[in-house]
């Protein structure tokens, strides 16, 4: 079911073509918004921009990225000139904001065809944000800073970090350098690749230095706390099936929700979940999904939904010519 919050375009959005379960009219302050919707679980949100106070102050804007998972959120311009700039635009996509628009038409492709960074990356004017420190989600790990250090850890048992990261380094060594380390265990071996290695907890810390000269650092994370405390960020595994949700729930009933608590990233692997399904584990769970992976083969070269979750990342990877240009169907110039 979905939301609609309007305010100028509420004529416009009246004839829409789905199942809402709330709809507000009106302008509203941001955190009416937040208040009203962070634990209301909806499949999508129709926002109205009018129906934000002081919209063109971009801080609004970003006080709802932090709050609300954008990824739900399509977002109906204003035709006035300044919200309308690529300047704007920008500044959104740095936010994760990744799904505007500014007629019917384009909502409804929205809905039915969400955009990834990759969608709107020829907006993105990364200049603009050249004094800005990195936003959580959505903006392109920036180069030049130092390595990134990116850690996995399974959240259920033998979740698939260590497969999972042996396939992102595949992917992310086209583009960048790249080494891969798993922390006080020797499962790597078995991969076979010279740019994967083991370490102990006590070096961990010696071992992000030593690699300090790449781009990227991927670190299997095991049990290691001090592993995990080094990382720039980390990915949290959980396996939806029933015998593994259990299992975990037995341990800790509340640690998916203490995961949303920390705005940690929660990453279903090994996943056949629709997304009526995630929309149902994410109620259950009082948790917040950050993105969904079926299950992945890995002999495949170009395994395209891991390539589409590191543009989520804001990694540059590469993709089929399957994504059009959206800018005609989207109204944006």
């Amino acid at each position: 079911m979905n939301v609609i919050i309007s305010n100028k375009y509420s004529a416009m959005l009246q004839g829409l073509d789905i199942d809402i379960i709330k709809s507000l009219t009106g302008e509203f302050d941001v955190e009416e918004i937040v208040s009203t919707f962070q634990n209301f679980y909806f499949q999508r949100m129709i926002l109205d921009i009018t129906a934000i106070k002081d919209y063109k102050d971009i801080k609004n804007l970003q006080k709802l990225s932090i709050s609300l998972d954008m990824d739900k959120v399509i977002l109906i311009l204003d035709d006035n000139v300044e919200s309308s700039s690529t300047a704007y635009l920008s500044k959104l996509i740095s936010m994760g904001i990744y799904n505007f628009t500014k007629n019917v038409e384009g909502v409804m492709y929205l809905y039915n065809h969400p955009n990834t960074y990759r969608d709107v990356a020829h907006i993105h004017q990364l200049e603009i944000e050249k004094n800005d420190e990195p936003s959580d989600g959505g903006e392109t790990y920036a180069r030049g800073r130092g390595t990134t250090v990116i850690g996995v850890k399974n959240v259920t048992k033998q979740a698939g970090a260590t497969t999972l990261v042996y396939l992102l380094k595949k992917i992310l060594s086209r583009h960048y350098s790249v080494v891969a380390v798993e922390v006080d265990k020797r499962d790597f071996i078995y991969f076979n690749d010279k740019d994967m290695f083991n370490t102990t907890s006590n070096e961990i810390g010696n071992t992000i230095v030593k690699y300090s000269d790449k781009d990227i650092l991927l670190v299997d994370i095991n049990s290691s706390k001090q592993a995990e405390s080094l990382c720039h960020d980390v990915l949290y595994l959980v396996e939806p099936s029933i015998i593994k949700l259990n299992k975990l729930m037995m341990l800790d009933r509340n640690i998916l929700a203490k995961l949303k608590k920390d705005d940690k990233k929660l990453i279903l692997n090994k996943s056949l979940l629709s997304s009526q399904d995630i929309l149902e584990f994410e109620y259950e769970a009082k948790s917040r999904v950050y993105y969904n992976l079926p299950p992945l083969d890995d002999r495949e070269r170009n395994i395209q939904s891991l390539s589409r979750f590191l543009l989520k990342l804001g990694f540059e990877v590469d993709l089929d010519e399957e994504t059009t240009k959206k800018n005609k169907i989207l109204g944006l110039f």
